[in-house]
């Protein structure tokens, strides 16, 4: 692998993709290099073997991170992610399975005990069971709640919301409420011509037509104007004349 810069934050790891390829064989469904790091796409069901053959022969002694993501185009939407970390060989390894919504995963929780707050998130968030766990309850949402938010078919406002209520002196939980006008937003230019009634133009439609002049006020006269012979004479005069109407 190419280092892009002098002084790399890990070592590099040339050939380690296919040592433990070859390490863990028909465990391994893929395995690739992606964005500077190894992943290996893994049998779930045999899940527990692999992270167990990483730690006490491949040297990646912490588990970091177990994350989640959720592709609602696939048959098996979830995937596990397993960060992995080697103190010893400054190598990270990240170890992928997938899922769907009633297969559980077995837990990583017999092998590194900080694994059950970390499933309890993906469930939490994404609704990924996990067999085993000691302990798989809710971890960021509230008690009751209904869904996973970071499914892609969750929307983004959620279906509750709560408020502190001075009434009933608790937190009380309501259907969400979108207080804000106009917001379904349309971005075609109102110049093209709207097929709807914009906002504010319902008032001009309903406001009655101005009553007729029953006598037109016009002044077709030079008596009604005030013009006549001295004003267009006046009129003429340069600037620096006298005023109009000055006899000195």
């Amino acid at each position: 692998m190419a280092i892009l810069h002098s002084a790399p934050r890990y070592a590099p790891f040339d050939g380690v993709k296919d040592t433990l390829a070859a390490a863990l064989g028909d465990l391994v469904i893929e395995a690739k290099e992606e964005h500077g790091e190894i992943v290996l796409l893994v049998v779930r069901e045999r899940i527990q073997d692999v992270l167990r053959t990483l730690r006490d022969e491949h040297e990646y002694q912490q588990l970091m991170e177990i994350a989640g993501a959720d592709y609602p185009q696939r048959l098996d939407r979830f995937e596990v992610v397993y960060c992995l970390l080697s103190l010893t060989r400054n190598h990270r390894l990240i170890v992928k399975v997938r899922t769907d919504e009633s297969t559980p995963v077995p837990t990583a929780t017999v092998l590194w005990p900080v694994a059950g707050w970390l499933e309890r998130e993906v469930y939490d968030m994404y609704g990924v069971l996990f067999a085993g766990n000691p302990d798989l309850r809710r971890i960021l949402t509230d008690y009751g709640f209904q869904g996973h938010p970071f499914r892609k078919d969750f929307p983004l406002t959620g279906y509750v919301e709560l408020r502190y209520s001075e009434e009933d002196q608790r937190v009380v939980y309501e259907p969400v409420r979108l207080a804000q006008d106009l917001r379904q937003f349309d971005f075609m230019s109102p110049w093209e011509g709207a097929d709807y009634v914009l906002p504010g133009d319902e008032k001009a439609a309903q406001a009655a037509a101005p009553a007729p002049v029953a006598t037109p006020k016009d002044t077709p006269t030079p008596a009604q104007t005030g013009a006549g012979a001295a004003a267009n004479k006046d009129a003429a005069k340069p600037a620096g004349d006298k005023p109009v109407g000055d006899k000195a």
